[in-house]
């Protein structure tokens, strides 16, 4: 037995939200999230939960009390920043700033605000 779980990365975001079982069904809608491992706490909330995207796990978990929810801010890169700004969009997300190429930046990114709070920024490189 290794000390980190098969497959996972020594650094994991770990986002305290309002509502982390729409964030959870929100990140398998927009990035194609594998759902990994679920600890509910029997109100409905969720006392953990992970998914991976891509070559990451992100943890998340239902702010409860002592634990406040937190925006956070994540970045993630992805195959096509437009389709993924679309599926955000059509999953809910406020958007922070359209997809874009600025001149001397090698990506193209946007932003959009999740149902839990989170900012999520995405990019593709574009040369």
């Amino acid at each position: 037995m290794t000390y980190k779980p098969e497959g996972y990365t020594s650094v994991a975001p770990y986002l305290v939200v309002d509502g982390a079982q729409r964030t959870l069904d929100f990140l398998v809608q927009v990035f194609d999230a594998e759902p990994l491992r679920l600890h509910a706490v029997g109100d409905g909330r969720l006392g953990h939960a992970e998914v991976r995207i891509d070559d990451t796990v992100v943890m998340l978990s239902d702010a409860m009390e002592g634990w406040p929810a937190v925006a956070g801010h994540v970045h993630l890169y992805v195959p096509d920043v437009d389709a993924a700004w679309q599926r955000a969009m059509a999953a809910g997300a406020t958007p922070v700033q359209a997809p874009v190429r600025k001149q001397g930046d090698e990506d193209k990114r946007g932003g959009f605000r999740d149902v839990g709070g989170t900012t999520w920024w995405i990019s593709t490189q574009v040369g």
